[in-house]
């Protein structure tokens, strides 16, 4: 997916931009970047982080970027930051987003007299580069932010650096989270909150939904109010944030707790293992709110091995992701042995990685492996945010499940596949155990994990689960 930080103070900022920047380094796995703007103009370093860790790629540059100003991102699909050079004067800029109607907007800037853009690998457009492109269509930069917000079937979070001081918009519909710190001589803007605390900023605002700032060290202005609808992601809370963060007031650790207990009780006494794991990382606040619910004790039959292995979505090649799982994980056999296993992970997508867990547990001597994903089936491939690899949805195992099961998938029927309460649900959450291979399946509902959350039904984006936008 992505995200980012940005600084503006009366002092050298590249150290804080450095740290700030690392502190996103779990929403992305394949490129890093920082931008600064001072007394030698703009400055930009990019490098590739598949195999190494942002701080390590990125050391030497904090001696060599200088400025007061500053931007930096974590990505997994396009290098940036992009520095542009227009009627609209110099600037950096960089994006955290998805881009559904990209051929048509290439087309609207081709029309308007655009000639070219910087091809990538497989021959896709850099998305940065064109959302630059298109605001430089307007008068000012934030005619063009909002012209580009209006503009996009997906979803844009953009923030851009002039010589001047920074400029952050949040998604039209707030799908991604965007906040403000503030401390002395200066002010940061941030995909997470947690980022900033350490680097001695408070929170100062959270922007709304399609919301402008301008932030300088001095002062943070709306330059463009919030709109009414919200649609923040609620996947955030389930996997992709960082247990420190919290959105719209709601702590990811909190939330999963919640999410946890209520798993919980609506196994009841139907289920009685003998220890509750979670799937590391993200499955582990989940299953510490099963056992605190449920009384059943909180183990680790598995530990991950984090020194050397990579996150296991990283690489491209889909075997090669299944392997770094399976070697990141080792097992505890004591734990293991003869035991009935409660294992929660955030989400089943492929199913893939799973699978081989459930095997390496069966084969390490578990009696009973019972499992509990956090969140409801992902029945509909994410149209707004880049959380998935996926090329298609038949890479869900729901969409293949379903696609086995009928002759003709209709919207109508889909519908019924995320209704918990219907027996077409019942029989993919069936075919979905038997092909794992688990002793029991139990998705997350719906109405549990909102009421998760704690925000209302309407402010939160639910497509992967419900398919409605």
């Amino acid at each position: 997916m992505g995200g980012f930080f940005g600084v503006a103070s009366k002092r050298e900022c590249t150290l804080e931009l450095f740290y700030g920047v690392d502190y996103h380094s779990h929403l992305g796995t394949r490129r890093g970047g920082m931008a600064t703007y001072g007394k030698n103009g703009f400055q930009r370093a990019i490098h590739n982080i598949e195999n190494s860790p942002f701080r390590t790629k990125f050391e030497n540059d904090v001696e060599e970027l200088k400025g007061n100003l500053g931007i930096g991102c974590i990505s997994d699909y396009e290098p940036q930051p992009l520095l542009i050079q227009s009627h609209l004067g110099s600037f950096a800029i960089t994006t955290v987003g998805k881009i559904n109607n990209m051929e048509e907007l290439l087309n609207k800037v081709y029309e308007k007299g655009h000639t070219h853009f910087q091809e990538m690998s497989g021959g896709q457009i850099n998305a940065t580069e064109l959302i630059a492109s298109l605001i430089c269509k307007a008068d000012t930069i934030v005619e063009g932010i909002k012209f580009v917000q209006e503009l996009v079937d997906g979803s844009m979070t953009v923030l851009l650096m002039t010589e001047k001081g920074l400029y952050a918009a949040r998604d039209r519909y707030g799908r991604t989270p965007l906040v403000v710190g503030k401390k002395e001589d200066a002010h940061c803007v941030s995909f997470e909150d947690f980022a900033y605390v350490n680097l001695g900023y408070s929170n100062y605002k959270e922007l709304g939904p399609g919301e402008i700032v301008f932030i300088t060290p001095e002062s943070v202005e709306t330059v463009s109010p919030p709109g009414e609808n919200m649609k923040m992601c609620s996947f955030l809370w389930v996997y992709y944030g960082y247990p420190t963060s919290s959105y719209e007031g709601v702590n990811v650790e909190e939330m999963r707790y919640k999410c946890g207990s209520m798993l919980a009780k609506r196994d009841g006494d139907t289920v009685s293992p003998d220890i509750v794991a979670g799937v590391p990382d993200s499955g582990i606040a989940h299953a510490i709110g099963y056992a605190n619910a449920s009384g059943v004790p909180y183990a680790r039959p598995f530990i991950k091995y984090t020194p050397t292995w990579p996150r296991s979505f990283m690489p491209t090649n889909q075997e090669q992701r299944n392997l770094i799982a399976r070697m990141k994980l080792i097992p505890v056999q004591a734990l293991i042995q003869n035991k009935k296993l409660l294992l929660i992970d955030d989400s089943i997508v492929r199913g893939t990685q799973l699978r081989e867990t459930t095997e390496f547990l069966y084969q390490s001597g578990a009696k009973e492996v019972h499992v509990r994903p956090a969140c409801p089936p992902l029945v509909y491939g994410c149209k707004f945010l880049n959380f998935s690899r996926s090329k298609s949805e038949m890479d869900l195992i729901t969409r293949r499940i379903i696609q086995e099961r009928e002759e003709e998938v209709t919207p109508e029927i889909l519908q019924e596949y995320t209704n918990p309460c219907c027996k077409r649900y019942e029989e993919m959450v069936e075919a979905i155990r038997k092909e794992q291979n688990f002793t029991t399946l139990r998705f997350h509902r719906l109405d549990d994990l909102i009421e998760s959350i704690g925000l209302p039904a309407c402010k939160l984006c639910t497509y992967c689960f419900d398919g409605k936008e």
